[in-house]
This record gives C-alpha cells, structure tokens and sequence, in this order.
C-alpha cells in the first residue's frame, strides 16, 4: 500500500500528540505536543481543511506562549537541610520508592552514610532530594539525587552543582562522584558535566 508524503505529515502527527499526553514533564509535553501541532497545523492547511490548520497553528501558539512563560521565569531554589531520621524524608523515600528504584537500581537508604542531606525546593515546593556522603577525605559521593518527574528540566542538576559549588568547595570537597546505575541517569550526569572514569564511576571536579 502507497503511502503519500500528506498521510505520512497526518500519522506523524497523530504520533507526536499522543506521545505528548504520555509526558509527566510539563517541558516535555510542550515541546512533543507543539512539534504534533505545528505538523497537523500543515496537514490541515495541504489538505484544505481549515478548521484542522487553524485550530492546530492556536494549539501551537499556546505552547510557544507557555514554553516561554517557562523558560522566562524567575524560580527561587533553595536547600532544606535535614537530619537522616527526618520523618518526612523517610516516607518521602517511602512514597517514591518504585520511581527511585527505576533511576538508581537497588538504591537502600543509609542514613549513617549521610554527610550532606537535603532536599531541594523551587518556589518552596519539594523539586527532589539530595543525600551523599564524604569519601576520601575530598569527594563527596552522591547516594541519591532524586528529581520528581514534573521538575526533570535539569534545573535541579544546575542548581545543585553549579550554584552550590562554591558551598561544596568550602566544605573540603574537590570532586563529586557518582554511579551512573540507570542509562537516563548517566545521561543526566554527562549533561552536567560530569566523566566516566577509569572504574566507571561519573565524576566532576569541583576546583
């Protein structure tokens, strides 16, 4: 069966939308469903059906105008330090233990192991949690740094080891290290910065 150029500009849209409703990101969902809206857009317009092109061009608008209202504004991040018994980290690892395990495979909570605890808040919402511990006198490796799927932006990562560099420096660290137990995670980690060493470890330096 012959498949025309417009059908395919149709199924690759009808694609894109409903992979779009499939994001937990609000950043993905934009982006996928505006890349679906701008194809329908032009399919509607090919095949002369105006109210497709018109209404899918105003869904596209929308997503520009929100993609950014994102990347425009101003958020506030800041850490809230907390002891390893905190209550509410324990049932926040609780509650969030399948999500977890799916980035840090046979991830177990060591509190005797926590030097540096805290999670992580964006306009005073709860955006993930940060737990690492001292190794080696001066790295700091990274046990756990957990990001709720709505605030995967990597906003998280850049706050945490670019703005709090400093923070981590004059604490006696050099280097940070982390193991890359998950392929999204390693992608996560060489995003910001951070090497595969001879072990197979990530690591970033700090000085």
């Amino acid at each position: 069966m012959h498949i025309s150029l417009l059908q395919w500009i149709g199924y690759l849209a009808s694609i894109a939308i409903a992979l779009s409703m499939t994001m937990s990101s609000i950043l993905k969902f934009r982006w996928i469903n505006l890349a679906g809206a701008l194809a329908f857009s032009t399919y509607g317009f090919l095949i002369g059906a105006w109210p497709v092109g018109f209404l899918n061009a105003f869904i596209a608008l929308v997503d520009i105008y929100y993609l950014n209202s994102i990347y425009s504004k101003k958020e506030v991040f800041e850490i809230l330090e907390i002891r390893a018994d905190n209550l509410y980290l324990i049932r926040f690892l609780e509650f969030h233990k399948k999500d977890i395990e799916h980035f840090f495979p046979g991830f177990t909570y060591k509190p005797e192991l926590n030097t540096v605890s805290f999670f992580v808040l964006r306009n005073m919402a709860v955006a993930g949690v940060f737990l690492a511990h001292r190794h080696k006198d001066h790295c700091l490796s990274v046990g756990l740094d957990y990001v709720l799927p709505e605030y995967r932006d990597f906003k998280n990562g850049k706050f945490i080891y670019l703005r709090l560099r400093d923070r981590f420096i004059n604490e006696g660290f050099t280097k940070v290290i982390a193991e890359g137990r998950s392929e999204k995670y390693a992608q996560y980690l060489t995003k910001l910065g951070f090497e595969k060493n001879a072990k197979g470890r990530f690591e970033k330096t700090l000085s």
